[in-house]
């Protein structure tokens, strides 16, 4: 098993090709679990409802309205797209459904933005079993059932912590980068220091922190970009993969 997370803005540009891959996995006996984004779709809609999108450190501003918009486009509209490019092959849900993921609001500024406290695994296991590849919209419900937005980074790495698996980030660049270069392999202390030099950034910044807190379960993340799913399943040295433990 290995969790895959698939970002908003490079899912609007994954080929047909890339599902195929995803399915031939499946059949080949890889387990994948599937946890998507859905930004510029969010910041789209949020527009035709007249809100301005906002962001603080890669972080989406939530308050009521944006997190009905959030919602209605993660679980609505991009979770089910997947599930139809999959090809019957996908199963469809949220961090809500059954309390996958349980949340607390993060303290702050950022509104209905959720921590996560916990995530139950066994459903994506049983899913997985059933012989479907889970598809997991980030959301995380309290205990009061109140509902939060989650960063879709945040939740891989959390996810593929609980199921003690590794984590493959897809993304549209190649891995992280310096001075135009991919850096291959980073430990937790070289993400750390390149974090404070300023050259990890913005949006890259979540998804280094999501591979660290997979790293509390699983032996490594990969960053990478579409093209080289199956040789990054496969083991072949792809985009950056980041190693070490996080205390």
């Amino acid at each position: 098993m290995f969790v895959l997370k698939c970002g908003g803005s490079t899912l609007d540009n994954l080929p047909a090709a890339f599902y195929q891959e995803l399915i031939q996995l499946k059949q080949n006996g890889f387990d994948p679990v599937i946890v998507h984004g859905g930004g510029p779709a969010i910041s789209n809609t949020l527009k035709t409802f007249n809100i301005e999108p906002h962001f603080i450190d890669g972080l989406r501003v939530t308050d009521e309205a944006t997190l009905q918009v959030v919602e209605m486009v993660l679980i609505g509209q991009t979770n089910k797209q997947i599930v139809k490019n999959l090809q019957g092959v996908g199963f469809g849900f949220s961090g809500m459904d059954g309390q996958l993921i349980e949340a607390s609001q993060m303290p702050g500024p950022l509104g209905y933005v959720g921590q996560i406290e916990n995530v139950k695994p066994d459903m994506i296991k049983q899913v997985s079993e059933m012989g479907y590849i889970p598809v997991i919209a980030p959301l995380g419900l309290d205990q009061q059932g109140q509902s939060y937005n989650i960063n879709a980074d945040t939740a891989a790495g959390a996810i593929a912590s609980a199921l003690g698996t590794s984590l493959i980030v897809v993304t549209d660049v190649p891995g992280v980068m310096e001075n135009g270069q991919v850096l291959p392999e980073l430990t937790v202390e070289d993400v750390n220091q390149l974090i404070e030099k300023g050259v990890i950034t913005g949006g890259m910044i979540p998804k280094v922190k999501a591979a660290m807190d997979a790293l509390k379960a699983a032996d490594q993340v990969i960053i990478i970009d579409p093209c080289n799913l199956s040789k990054a399943v496969q083991g072949e040295a792809v985009g950056t993969k980041i190693t070490g433990k996080v205390e």
